[in-house]
C-alpha cells in the first residue's frame, strides 16, 4: 500500500540531511516515540519576513529533549540556520510554522520503556499556518487539571502532555467555548490548554506565576517585559477562578497566535481589549526590530 504523504498545507521537513516536501513517513510501528511518547518539540513562527525569538526557541527544543532523557544532536544555531533555508522554500504570503522535533527510536539499554538517549532523532518540520492573532475566542474552567513536575515531565514540550491539553478543549467546545481555563492540582489557575494567560484588574496586569506545573512560555516572557518596559505594572501571582471572573480584561498568550483577547469566561463577559491591544503592538513593534549581528 503506498504511504499517504499529503500534508493539510504547503509543509517542507529537513531530516537525515536532505529536504523532504509534504508528510514524510517518518516513525515507524517499532519505534520508541510510536509506542511510548518519547517525542519533544517546539514551535516557532515566520510572518511578514519575520521570526521573532526563533533564536530561543531553537534553544528551548534541547532543552526539552535532555529533560526526558534524549540527546540533542543539532546545536541551536544548526536548528535557527536550517529554519531560515526552509523559510525560503515557501512563497513568503502566507505565515509560517517552525516546529523543530526529536524522538527516541529506541529504548535504553536494558528497558524498553526508558528512552534510548543514542537514538536520539531530529526533523524539522515547516508548514503554511495563517496567524490568528487578536482573535477573541471564549474559555471555560476546565474540569481536569494540569500535573505537577512529580506526576508528569512539565519542564518539557513534550508530545506525551498534548493528549491532556486536547481532551480539555474537547470538553470545552462541547459546552460551546473555545478553549478552556486550566488549574493545577491545588486549584490554582496555571494556563489555557493551549497557552498562557494574563488578566488585568484595575489597570494591573497579573498573570500565573510559573510554579512548574505549565510551560511558561517564550511569548509571555517577552509581553511582561515589554509591558513593564511600556510602564504596566505586571505581576507574576497566584490566582484563582474567582480573579478570572473579576478581572477587567482577560486575554492570552502563545507562539502560535501571539497576543488575543478572551470575550468571556463561562458567564463572564469582557468587554475591555485595551491592554491586549497595547501588548500586541508593543509586541510587533519588538518583531519589527533590526536583529543584533555578531
Amino acid at each position: 500500500m503506498a504511504v499517504d504523504t499529503r500534508a493539510p498545507t504547503p509543509t517542507w521537513t529537513w531530516v537525515d540531511g536532505e529536504w523532504l516536501e509534504g508528510n514524510p513517513p517518518l516513525i515507524g510501528p517499532v519505534s520508541h516515540a510510536m509506542w511510548l511518547g518519547s517525542t519533544v518539540f517546539d514551535g516557532a513562527r515566520w510572518f511578514d519576513g519575520l521570526t521573532p525569538d526563533l533564536d530561543l526557541h531553537c534553544q528551548r527544543i534541547n532543552r526539552s529533549a535532555m529533560a526526558i532523557g534524549l540527546k540533542p544532536t543539532m546545536t541551536p544555531e544548526e536548528i535557527e540556520r536550517l529554519a531560515l533555508e526552509g523559510v525560503s522554500r515557501f512563497d513568503g504570503k502566507t505565515a509560517l510554522y517552525i516546529k523543530p522535533m526529536y524522538w527516541a527510536e529506541h529504548g535504553a539499554p536494558g528497558s524498553v520503556v526508558a528512552a534510548g538517549a543514542d537514538s536520539t532523532r531530529f526533523a524539522l518540520c515547516l508548514f503554511e499556518s495563517p496567524m490568528h492573532t487578536a482573535k477573541p475566542h471564549s474559555l471555560t474552567l476546565s474540569p481536569f487539571r494540569r500535573p505537577s513536575p512529580e506526576c508528569a515531565m512539565t519542564e518539557a514540550k513534550t508530545g506525551s502532555l498534548y493528549p491532556n491539553s486536547g481532551r480539555m478543549i474537547l470538553e470545552a467546545r462541547a459546552r460551546g467555548f473555545d478553549n478552556a481555563l486550566v488549574r493545577d492540582l491545588t486549584g490554582n489557575v496555571v494556563e489555557t490548554a493551549s497557552s498562557n494567560v494574563f488578566m488585568v484588574r484595575d489597570g494591573v496586569v497579573f498573570t500565573p506565576i510559573a510554579n512548574r506545573t505549565f510551560l511558561a512560555g517564550i511569548t509571555r516572557a517577552r509581553v511582561i517585559g515589554l509591558l513593564r518596559q511600556a510602564g504596566f505594572d505586571v505581576r507574576e501571582v497566584t490566582l484563582s477562578p474567582e480573579d478570572f471572573l473579576s478581572a477587567d480584561e482577560v486575554f492570552t498568550t502563545g507562539n502560535y497566535s501571539k497576543i488575543a483577547p478572551v470575550s468571556r469566561l463561562d458567564g463572564r463577559e469582557y468587554a475591555q481589549t485595551t491592554v491586549a491591544a497595547r501588548a500586541l503592538e508593543l509586541y510587533m513593534e519588538f518583531a519589527r526590530r533590526p536583529r543584533a549581528t555578531t
